[in-house]
């Protein structure tokens, strides 16, 4: 491994594999992995999903979130203030605050600062919306992956059953468009790839075929002699 940390960014729309591909991305490559969608989520079940209570207070608030990196049984783990984030950060209701609460510049130069903080200190794969344009502009490999929403909506749907929670796919699919619009169009740190980005479109792969077209282009570019 290098001698300085490196970054790899995964950035796309919600339900398009990110966190499942970049969990294993990171074993493959034997780095950490950063949620960087888990830190919203975080900001957003502190302040309810309301970013709108005024200047001070919210950077009082982003202020008392510390994030950090713990690896366990080979796997990094995203702690807030010393406790491992869980599924409290993952009902349908939490991520759409977090979708609000990304909109607010405050909220992503607290999140930011705080990102390039963990990268700083430890090689990672950071998944995201705005990893490869915003936080990590020199990543050495960026991807941009990307889906349907039809397709991205069964995906959650079957994670939440997993979890116990129901809804309908065509609740799902709604939601999902809405989140889509709010983060393409949004005028700080809109979703979208990087220039120089390899967009990879999971509709119709299952995990190990992204990962195997990752981690092949991490070899090429990257990463010589991983292959």
């Amino acid at each position: 491994m290098p001698s300085s940390p490196w970054i790899v960014t995964l950035d796309g729309p919600a339900g398009a594999g990110k966190s499942t591909i970049a969990r294993k991305l990171a074993a493959a490559l034997g780095i950490p992995y950063l949620d960087s969608g888990a830190m919203f989520r975080c900001v957003a079940l502190a302040l309810q999903g309301n970013a709108d209570i005024g200047e001070h207070a919210l950077r009082e608030i982003c202020a008392g979130l510390h994030f950090t990196l713990s690896a366990r049984n080979g796997e990094s783990r995203l702690l807030c203030n010393g406790v491992p984030v869980g599924d409290e950060v993952r009902t349908e209701e939490v991520s759409l605050w977090a979708s609000r609460v990304a909109g607010n510049p405050i909220v992503r130069e607290v999140l930011k600062q705080a990102q390039r903080a963990v990268g700083a200190r430890s090689s990672l794969v950071a998944e995201g919306r705005d990893m490869g344009t915003v936080v990590f502009p020199g990543a050495r490999c960026k991807f941009f992956l990307d889906a349907s929403p039809e397709v991205r909506a069964r995906r959650r749907l079957k994670e939440m059953e997993a979890r116990g929670e129901h809804h309908t796919l065509a609740a799902l699919a709604a939601g999902i468009r809405e989140r889509d619009a709010r983060d393409r169009e949004r005028s700080l740190a809109p979703l979208r790839p990087a220039d120089d980005a390899v967009i990879v479109d999971t509709s119709a792969l299952d995990a190990e075929g992204v990962l195997a077209v990752l981690t092949a282009h991490v070899a090429r570019i990257c990463r010589p002699g991983l292959a």
